[in-house]
């Protein structure tokens, strides 16, 4: 769906059709520890970003809203990890280092093998 943003999240939901009144990012949902969403966090989120330049079936992402300094300047902390190599990630938007090696014509790219 589309976020408040402007920009295409899986993990968005919204539903206003025949009176209901719902907005959720099911990300966060899923993390307890985690501030809660509000539209506005969508602005500043890198997820959309990731999830379009990277469409890895392995790639889990965490999310946590953290609050600043006084309650202002929220945030999105994010934690991404492969679910085939059991792995963190650490740049999400290039995706895991070893699924990338797997990849045929990796070794010759790179002169490795």
């Amino acid at each position: 769906m589309i976020t408040p943003a402007g920009k295409e999240c899986h993990f968005y939901y919204q539903d206003f059709h025949r009176g209901h009144s719902a907005q959720e990012c099911r990300l966060i949902e899923q993390n307890p520890n985690s501030e809660p969403w509000k539209p506005d966090d969508c602005q500043t989120c890198s997820v959309p970003g990731i999830l379009l330049a990277n469409s890895s079936p392995d790639l889990v992402l965490e999310g946590k809203i953290s609050k600043g300094f006084m309650g202002f300047n929220r945030q999105m902390k994010l934690k991404a990890s492969c679910s085939r190599h059991l792995i963190d990630v650490p740049e999400p938007h290039v995706g895991c280092p070893k699924c990338a090696q797997e990849k045929p014509g990796f070794q010759d790219l790179f002169g490795e093998g």
